[in-house]
């Protein structure tokens, strides 16, 4: 009896500690397991977030899905509202639970947010461990899409209750965020129209501010107007790529260009913006320093765009643009300090444009705090929205700005005008006070004068035959004139060439440089013209005084070119003197007596008599017994 009630009880105790495995069992994969979720018709969409969806990093992007199915219990539950795949050199698989419901009347699909994922492969289960794949992503044509909408779908068959579990596979040349939504056909529909509502205005706001600052451009012609149109679409383009729009209906049969293009546009908006900013907040003339700054910010973004056309993935490194922005909302707060006062709208503009970015920027890094959901989602496309609206206030306060001034401008032109006019008048009226006066004065002195006439007109009878007599004289005194003054001139100058007169004396004969000018072009071409470049005998008078320009060759020669006189820095009266001193002393004159005579520093005269004395010693037997012919013989010297 003792040994059947101890088996009893031993069966109880084996029983109850069963009983608590099983609870344990339960209670741990209650606790543990991923959820399912259910659809439902009273919730028409569901996003994935958190314990709802689990990951698993491949770094070798080798694995299969009878590999990910074996590591079933390596997937881990998403730690983030919603997962991101940062490590650009990993395939990340992710795995969800549908559970279905045959009693709902909605058709369902499967949605992907994220246009900018390369690779996307889904798995869904089909019984006896095999799975239906699809492939989707922004490496395939846009024709290959189940429809024609910028984001990833795939239809659910809901015909049984089952609960299955789909695997994503996800690869990507940048970070993504895998934003797997569970929707109606219903609601994706309606919010697909919304959604394309909402591009249409907002594309079509930035397509108005760029034709109207296009138009500003041509009015007012001034490059800030171009640089804004050029930012305007350039955010457009970089928006069309991050919404997928750009691949729907700019390219869609060259995926290709999904790698390139959102950081094209991305760098032309940052370039555009910094060159607008330039010209809109004058930093050349308000802030010099700013000026180079913004330049040099230039330049590195540009080295960064050329660097990632060479390697695509980094053109994930999106945080680089909030340099560009905080030196353009800085210029335009030191501009505004400054007292320009259309900077005021700038500020605010680019403060709105900095907020939007930063919240990106916290949407990427899962800040738990922040809510999710198409606020956070399209925030930096409704900061752009705002940015352009108070941008464009601040280039209609700019122009009223010149206008204002514009305005003062002709005020002051007018009072100066009135005047003048004033000026004028009052001129006019002395002006004519005056002639009357003059004109009264006049018409007396003419009544006098022809009273005088009339006394003239009989002496100039009289004087008639003494003009002819006297006419007769003058002309053989002017013959006499002629040739005494001819006479005289000979004489003078050979005096001058022969003897020994001070500089006073001297400057009588060649005063100034068009004197001397006169006397080198008339010895120079005594025998007639010759172009020394072509031989060309015919030519226009030069820039110079009295040179001469070949009319083939176009080739100038000056009136002192290839003579003693050549690169003379000394006034040319006085380089006449100095040459005629030396010559009349035979070269015995020394620096000391032409500085002192001359009044020019003792160290040219030496260099110049040295110069004329080695002429004389060069050309000795020509000049011997030359007399005055020594002279221009000395003068014509060829100079080298």
């Amino acid at each position: 009896m003792r040994e059947c009630n101890v088996f009893i009880k031993n069966a109880i105790d084996n029983i109850v500690r069963l009983l608590l495995s099983l609870l344990l069992i339960l209670v741990s994969v209650s606790v543990f397991s991923q959820p399912a979720v259910q659809i439902r018709d009273s919730v028409p969409q569901h996003i994935f977030s958190y314990k709802e969806i689990e990951q698993l990093e491949d770094p070798s992007t080798l694995l299969k899905i009878a590999d990910v199915v074996k590591f079933e219990s390596r997937f881990t539950p998403s730690a983030v509202y919603t997962p991101k795949a940062f490590n650009l050199n990993s395939a990340y698989w992710y795995r969800i639970k549908v559970k279905f419901s045959p009693r709902s009347e909605q058709q369902w699909l499967l949605e992907f947010f994220d246009q900018t994922i390369d690779d996307i492969t889904l798995f869904e289960p089909i019984g006896n461990g095999k799975f239906k794949i699809s492939r989707f992503g922004d490496k395939y044509k846009f024709s290959n899409r189940q429809y024609t909408h910028k984001n990833f779908t795939y239809n659910l068959s809901n015909t049984t209750s089952e609960e299955k579990v789909f695997y994503i596979r996800v690869q990507s040349t940048q970070a993504a965020s895998v934003i797997v939504v569970l929707r109606s056909f219903k609601w994706f529909s309606e919010y697909a129209t919304e959604e394309y509502l909402f591009f249409g205005l907002f594309y079509g706001m930035i397509a108005v501010f760029g034709f109207y600052n296009l138009l500003m451009f041509f009015a007012v012609k001034q490059k800030q107007y171009l640089y804004y149109v050029l930012y305007n679409l350039s955010i457009g383009l970089y928006e069309m790529c991050v919404d997928g729009i750009a691949f729907q209906y700019l390219w869609p049969n060259n995926p290709i260009l999904n790698n390139y293009s959102y950081g094209i546009a991305l760098y032309l908006s940052s370039v555009c913006g910094l060159l607008f900013s330039l010209n809109f907040l004058y930093l050349k003339s308000k802030s010099p320093v700013l000026y180079k700054t913004v330049l040099i910010v230039i330049g590195l973004r540009t080295l960064f765009f050329v660097i990632c056309l060479f390697d695509t993935r980094l053109f994930t490194y999106k945080l680089v643009e909030i340099l560009p922005l905080i030196v353009a909302l800085y210029s335009g707060i030191t501009v505004w300090k400054k007292g320009y006062k259309p900077a005021r709208f700038f500020v605010v503009g680019y403060s709105f444009l900095l907020l939007g970015f930063v919240t990106k920027i916290l949407v990427l890094l899962n800040v738990s705090w922040l809510p999710y959901g198409p606020v956070t989602h399209y925030s930096l496309s409704f900061c752009f929205v705002v940015e352009m609206v108070l941008v464009s206030f601040a280039i209609g306060d700019n122009i009223r700005h010149l206008r204002k001034r514009k305005d003062k401008a002709q005020k002051r032109m007018i009072y100066q005008l009135q005047v003048n006019e004033k000026l004028k008048d009052t001129l006019n009226s002395e002006l004519t006070t005056l002639v009357d006066q003059r004109t009264r004065e006049v018409v007396e002195k003419a009544k006098i004068i022809e009273q005088k006439n009339e006394e003239l007109s009989a002496v100039n009878v009289l004087l008639q035959q003494q003009a002819e007599e006297i006419s007769r004289m003058n002309l053989l005194l002017e013959k006499d004139n002629q040739e005494l003054t001819v006479s005289i001139e000979k004489v003078t100058r050979a005096r001058v060439m022969s003897q020994e007169v001070d500089f006073e004396e001297f400057s009588k004969i060649y005063p100034d440089r068009e004197t001397c000018f006169k006397y080198l072009s008339d010895l120079k071409w005594t025998k007639g013209y010759s172009c020394r470049k072509c031989g060309n005998t015919n030519f226009h008078e030069g820039q110079l005084p009295y040179s001469r320009r070949c009319t083939k060759c176009r080739y100038e020669e000056s009136v002192i070119a290839n003579t003693i006189f050549q690169n003379s820095r000394i006034p040319i009266n006085k380089a006449f003197y100095m040459l005629f001193l030396v010559y009349s002393t035979k070269g015995k004159i020394s620096s000391h007596k032409l500085s002192e005579i001359l009044s020019i520093r003792q160290s040219t005269c030496w260099a110049y008599g040295s110069k004329m004395k080695k002429v004389m010693d060069e050309r000795k037997r020509e000049l011997k017994n030359a007399g005055e012919k020594g002279w221009s013989k000395l003068v014509l010297e060829v100079v080298e």
